[in-house]
């Protein structure tokens, strides 16, 4: 048995997914766990909650570190974001399932790429406006985030690719 499976023999891909989310992010991935022969693993980091357990499968049950939101226990996953998964994967034939996590996006990922185990993770590069830029200046890049703490190959599908000579979305 490889690294990269669990003890079935089952191999897995990790995708980070989020509402409105481009579907090419999730269709890039459905081609990796073609090609791995893998189940795909699409999860949704809440960053507005904390995880207080974790299943055996990597879903976690988590609290919201707003102290004015009711203490709701949730494992459940989005019902729209589950809606559009569906649609984007419908007649694949990839084995897919979804997560409900909590807190930081890349420890998140990574923790469940650890636990299942996962041959790569997904994620989207950032999003493309102002929005997404300063998003990503104040929390710092997911993709590069993975990349530095921890052992997997991130795979990161371009969204708004610049051409060449043109400024980068930092700049």
């Amino acid at each position: 048995m490889s690294d990269s499976t669990d003890s079935t023999g089952r191999a897995y891909v990790v995708v980070g997914v989020f509402p409105g989310q481009p579907d090419r992010v999730v269709r890039e991935a459905v081609r990796f766990a073609e090609r791995f022969d893998a189940e795909l693993v699409c999860a949704h980091v809440d960053q507005g909650r904390y995880a207080i357990s974790e299943l055996a499968d990597g879903t976690v049950t988590s609290l919201p570190f707003d102290p004015d939101i009711p203490d709701l226990l949730q494992e459940e996953f989005d019902v729209k974001l589950l809606q559009e998964l569906t649609e984007v994967l419908a007649g694949t034939g990839v084995p897919w399932s979804v997560r409900a996590l909590a807190g930081d996006p890349a420890d998140a990922l990574a923790q469940l790429a650890g636990t299942l185990p996962a041959t790569m993770i997904v994620v989207g590069s950032r999003r493309p406006g102002l929005r997404g830029g300063v998003h990503e200046f104040i929390a710092g890049s997911v993709a590069a985030h993975l990349a530095h703490r921890q052992g997997l190959p991130v795979v990161v599908i371009p969204l708004s690719p610049v051409a060449a000579g043109s400024a980068l979305p930092w700049e």
